[in-house]
């Protein structure tokens, strides 16, 4: 959330921010899928059922692929 927050995504992965320089810099954590949606490059999280429940009920589960 916080690294999402300051590049100026919103839960969904669609850019809300209004810096050119976070723009330049989104591709060192982020890739654009289709529709100008950003993805996480690398996501680190327990593979446990209820640990994945638990991120994708949270205010960033859309911002993950299934």
């Amino acid at each position: 959330q916080t690294i999402a927050g300051e590049h100026g995504l919103d839960g969904s992965g669609h850019y809300t921010g209004s810096s050119d320089l976070q723009l330049e810099r989104m591709n060192v954590y982020f890739n654009e899928a289709s529709s100008k949606k950003y993805v996480p490059r690398a996501v680190l999280v327990d593979l446990e059922p209820a640990a994945l429940d638990a991120v994708r009920a949270g205010p960033f589960g859309q911002l993950f692929r299934p």
